[in-house]
């Protein structure tokens, strides 16, 4: 079995922009991927465990003084040590990035989740104490919404212009690339979530390139 785990933030986390809930297990985009993944297995055998580990407002790598205990970074190391050996990490930060108390610059951003990615491939966390595969995801561009705007501005046109960055920082540290905003649309209920339909198109991308590996 082959061990997958998830690091994101509240779009790995599954909320729900219309209700502010989470979605249904059904739903989330890692569980939907575990299903994919596992269509073929028997069910008390399958070929693909998943972890999500999803965090509401969970950065890259900035300490963020209004939300508290945010630091993707800083919490990483200890989710994967509980989870080892992981076969394939998914980092999928900077969304939360955008806000504007952070000024941050799309490189920055980028910067950020490679940061994670790095540390990631340096834990040494895979099987017999290998570097696990990383698949680095570029979360979509958020779209104008009020829902969030006193917290996240106008943040629409920075969210466009990370991919460039992500693309190049993935390929500088080796990890796989995959612009999730080629695949989900932001939902316009909030401008920030994803809606089930993009869940589940990212789980199957994802689905694909694991497969592929």
């Amino acid at each position: 079995m082959k061990t997958i785990l998830c690091y994101g933030d509240s779009n790995t986390w599954g909320f729900d922009p219309r209700t502010t809930g989470r979605y249904d297990h059904k739903t989330r985009w890692p569980m939907a991927m575990a299903r994919i993944l596992n269509k073929n297995s028997p069910a008390d055998d399958p070929a693909f465990w998943v972890v999500e580990e999803g965090l509401n407002g969970r950065t890259s790598s900035k300490e963020d003084q209004v939300e508290g205990d945010k630091n993707g970074l800083r919490q990483l190391l200890p989710i994967l040590e509980s989870h080892k050996p992981l076969d394939i990490v998914t980092v999928m930060l900077g969304t939360n990035d955008l806000k504007p108390r952070f000024s941050s610059m799309p490189y920055d951003i980028a910067r950020g989740a490679q940061r994670v990615v790095m540390a990631v491939q340096e834990s040494k966390l895979g099987p017999n104490g290998s570097a696990p595969k990383v698949i680095m995801i570029c979360p979509p561009p958020t779209v104008e919404a009020p829902a969030f705007a006193h917290v996240f501005g106008n943040s629409v046109e920075l969210s466009k212009k990370l991919s460039p960055f992500y693309r190049q920082l993935a390929k500088e540290c080796g990890a796989i690339f995959l612009d999730a905003g080629t695949i989900v649309k932001t939902s316009q209920a909030d401008g920030i979530h994803f809606d089930p339909q993009g869940h589940l198109a990212l789980a199957q991308a994802v689905a694909d390139i694991i497969r592929g590996l």
